[in-house]
């Protein structure tokens, strides 16, 4: 069986479970003003906690600021809108998940060349592995290996 006949199953079930998660994670989102709230304060990270977003920092300036959302939500600005006045306000690490493009992009690509890069590695080693003759004594090493003995057990 050929090495991409032995992978076909394997990047098969890898585009399934892909697929799976990409569809699970689009689904529709809350168009509500609670919702959009929610899902504005939870892109926001805590100027006050560590590594908690707005929405779910129990602080009075993540209430603060959950509070200036909502008001921006109900005077109807856009989510892109809201999310900029507080880049401009707390400069881009307020942001939860970094900007696609800059330095942003580096955060995002650099762990994925990691990934792919190691994958890479690991399968060029196993194949090296793998085509390396499996070496066995022949008769000469054999006939050697028992005068060797056979010379260490008259000298005991």
């Amino acid at each position: 069986m050929s090495a991409a006949r032995k992978l076909l199953p394997w990047v098969a079930l890898l585009v399934v479970v892909t697929g799976a998660l990409v569809v699970g994670a689009a689904g529709r989102p809350d168009s509500s003003a609670a919702g959009r709230t929610r899902r504005i304060a939870s892109e926001l990270r805590c100027p006050v906690c560590q590594g908690l977003s707005v929405a779910d920092s129990p602080s009075s300036t993540a209430r603060a600021m959950v509070a200036d959302i909502r008001r921006r939500v109900d005077a109807g600005e856009s989510d892109a809108a809201i999310r900029q006045a507080y880049v401009n306000t707390y400069s881009e690490q307020i942001l939860l998940q970094p900007k696609g493009s800059g330095f942003g992009a580096l955060v995002w690509a650099l762990p994925v060349a990691v990934l792919v890069l190691s994958v890479g590695g690991l399968g060029l080693a196993f194949r090296r592995w793998r085509r390396r003759p499996v070496l066995s004594p022949t008769e000469a090493d054999r006939r050697l290996v028992e005068q060797a003995l056979a010379d260490a057990h008259e000298e005991t």
